[in-house]
């Protein structure tokens, strides 16, 4: 157990990293008076709508806690608010910087006209997330492992049993409580994603829509109404939810694989159905459960170290490069690091029980093998949406011939996109399998997450930027300033891409690995593991599960679509009823437009929040576990589909436009026809790579928590069951 040391120092030293940056990002100026009061607006509409979100928040984890406590046990129930505490605390920490960060950004290019030093400026504040983010995950991890692990001795092997509760419910204490952790994380993340994804895209596309095509006024203008609104909702979507959604995804992966470590063990007592006494030893079930916590660890310790060789050294004016470099490294860092870790852990162990193929190392390998998959999913993902490739340039060139055409094009584009990193998740899950079992697969989760702190700071530094350009233009700096702001903006949405399609990968790995967990929770450990699907109600259910991220989808676009048409409504009554406006003797009226934003958002948020939640439950009550295993595989694979089509589509369209606003197109530039049919193709995109894609994922793991959470008791309990015994009466 001293291993188990390795997470907390990883834990503190990231924290304290992000604590060290934090205090830098405040220290430097945030330039003009006017750039402040800006700067200032967007800080104040941020802290408002977060703090109101998790008031909302706040009560429904009182009831989840409630229930958990009647129906499970109070230790997963008290795991749960652990949980929502870390994933909370990263997605405040993250928004607040940001709201610091953006200002000195601007101010950064105003005052050296760098684009390295302004880059690292953006990816300094976008380091406080992504270490966050790593480092909350690990500790409250950490504080499960010891406070019930080896606190109340639930991670003793005599004790890896199954229990009972008052009402007859079974489970394992330990893998209880650690879905408890991730459940909490998860909903957390859900309402953040949610909630900010309605907020950031309602205000973005109702700027768009009257400042750059009705009004031909440019982004980020300080005439136009919403554009407070607009930069307020860069922090809490694609920063607070950003941040939140992968300290779930990390979680969930880590949770997958040590969840089935114990399952593993537990089903290794049976061979053929009878009692064998056990092929797993208690010393190798105990560095199964450790591995993938301290594996997550190593790949921290490595994050630390890439970000701080980006921090250290003078940074050339290619952002791409430099950012790839830091993330590469991480990356490099984290598959040597797991090999010793493996070596320490497994080498001498007898592995015969475990199917690992490679001896000591297959875990390791199948860590590796996530870690790569992970890293050319981004790859992929970049050819499709950055305007350095043929993907985005054609759509740009689309543009040309109108709105329609790019909308077509872009739609091409994205659904194309699909197939490549399917393919490079399958090979991953094949090959991770054959090397290790399903521990394997769930362990290529844990391995495409593992450098999550490194993504995060990439991925945040993006808004970041966005937000920075919008401050120089609203305070009418040099146009050199937002020249530099713009050229990191264009590569904040391409790696954003990229950490989207990390999420969506290692969503679908953990999401498997927590399936098969579903499945040994409810099937007697001497039988084969099986979910027959010719079975008519289990099809019945992958049916309506293929169906559910679709209908979640349109509910999150049917959000945004309403919250925008009320700002869109709103600009247009500005700049209709109060003339100075446009010549600028008169000020716009930006509170209301972020009343609009944040009542849109808090209003919408609840109900596509809770379906992940609900259906499990209400289904597994109704008709049991084999229907809720059918909607699992259905929607997952449904899910990840539609979550990597709409994250390349909406981010190959935002780039396109970028792309023509470059000059690149001959004779079209901002504000030329060409433009303003891209505008609409990005402004299409907005709520599918912003709101819905970024969602998807956490639906599905989400989902695949609540169900082994809530197994044990409707497999027990369920209405199905109660009519077939009365009838068999």
């Amino acid at each position: 157990m001293n291993i188990l040391s390795l997470v907390i120092i990883a834990s503190l030293l990231t924290l304290g990293f992000a604590a060290m940056n934090y205090v830098k990002v405040k220290k430097l100026g945030e330039g003009t008076e006017k750039m402040v009061e800006i700067a200032s607006a967007i800080r104040i509409g941020a802290n408002t709508f977060i703090n109101y979100e998790y008031k909302v928040l706040l009560i429904v984890c009182i009831f989840i806690f409630g229930a958990l406590s009647l129906l499970v046990n109070f230790y997963t129930a008290l795991a749960f608010i652990i949980g929502a505490v870390m994933s909370a605390s990263a997605g405040y920490v993250g928004m607040k910087i940001a709201t610091y960060a953006n200002v000195r950004v601007a101010n950064e290019a105003r005052i050296t006209k760098k684009l390295g030093d302004t880059l690292k400026v953006a990816f300094r504040g976008g380091s406080v997330m992504g270490l966050s983010v790593g480092g909350f995950a690990l500790l409250g991890l950490f504080l499960v492992y010891i406070i019930f692990g080896i606190g109340l001795k639930m991670l003793e092997p005599e004790n890896v049993v199954l229990v009972s509760n008052w009402i007859g419910v079974e489970f394992i204490p330990f893998t209880m409580v650690l879905s408890g952790y991730a459940l909490g994380c998860s909903l957390i993340a859900m309402f953040n994603r949610v909630g900010g994804g309605i907020y950031t895209k309602a205000a973005d596309m109702g700027a768009d829509l009257v400042g750059k095509i009705e009004a031909h006024i440019p982004e980020d203008d300080p005439r136009n109404p919403a554009t407070i609104a607009d930069n307020v909702g860069d922090n809490v979507g694609d920063v607070a939810g950003l941040g939140s959604d992968l300290l779930e995804s990390y979680v969930g992966a880590i949770t997958a694989a040590v969840i089935l470590g114990f399952y593993l063990f537990l089903t290794s007592e049976y061979t053929g159905g009878t009692m064998t006494g056990g092929l797993i030893t208690g010393s190798l079930l105990t560095k199964l459960f450790l591995y993938p916590v301290v594996f997550a660890a190593g790949g921290l310790i490595a994050c630390a170290i890439g970000i701080g060789s980006l921090l250290i050294k003078k940074l050339s004016d290619d952002p791409h490069r430099e950012l790839n470099g830091s993330t590469w490294l991480s990356a490099g860092l984290t598959i040597v690091f797991g090999f010793f870790i493996a070596t320490f852990l497994f080498k001498g162990e007898d592995l015969s029980g475990v199917g690992f193929a490679a001896g000591f190392v297959s875990p390791w390998i199948a860590a590796a093998i996530g870690v790569i998959a992970g890293i050319i999913i981004g790859i992929i993902a970049e050819y499709y949406t950055s305007y350095d490739y043929k993907p985005t340039r054609n759509i740009a060139a689309a543009s040309e011939e109108g709105a329609a055409l790019t909308i077509t094009q872009g739609l091409g584009v994205g659904m194309k996109s699909c197939m490549a990193p399917l393919i490079v998740l399958g090979a991953a899950i094949a090959i991770s399998y054959y090397i290790s079992g399903m521990y394997g697969v769930a362990m290529a989760a844990v391995g495409m997450l593992s450098f999550v702190s490194a993504v995060v700071s990439v991925d945040t530094y993006g808004p970041i930027s966005d937000n920075a350009g919008g401050i120089a233009e609203m305070s009418k700096l040099d146009p050199e300033v937002r020249a530099i702001t713009d050229k990191l903006d264009s590569v904040g949405n391409t790696t954003a891409a990229i950490g989207k399609g990390f999420a969506i990968g290692s969503a679908a790995l953990a999401a498997l690995s927590l399936m098969v967990s579903y499945l040994y929770s409810y099937n007697d450990p001497s039988t084969e593991l099986i979910l027959n699907l010719i079975e008519p109600l289990t099809l019945v259910g992958v049916l309506c599960g293929a169906a559910l991220p679709y209908m979640f989808s349109g509910m999150l676009i049917d959000a945004v679509t309403k919250a925008a048409r009320r700002m869109v409504d709103e600009v247009r009554r500005q700049f209709r009823t109060i003339p100075g406006i446009m010549d600028g003797t008169a000020s716009p009226d930006y509170k209301t437009c972020i009343e609009i934003s944040s009542q849109g958002a808090l209003r919408e948020m609840k109900f596509p929040s809770m379906l992940a939640v609900l259906v499990p439950v209400v289904c597994g009550f109704l008709l049991g576990p084999a229907f809720v295993g059918g909607i699992l595989i259905g929607s997952t694979c449904s899910a990840v589909m539609l979550a990597i089509f709409t994250g390349n589509a909406g981010g190959a369209w935002d780039n396109a436009k970028k792309y023509i606003e470059t000059g690149a197109i001959e004779g079209q530039r901002k504000g030329s026809p060409a433009h303003s049919a891209a505008v609409v193709g990005d402004t299409v995109g907005d709520p599918l790579k912003d709101t819905v894609g970024p969602s998807l994922d956490i639906f599905i793991k989400i989902m695949s928590v609540v169900s082994l959470v809530a197994i044990s008791i409707f497999s027990k309990y369920n209405l199905l069951d109660f009519l077939k015994s009365l009838l068999s009466k």
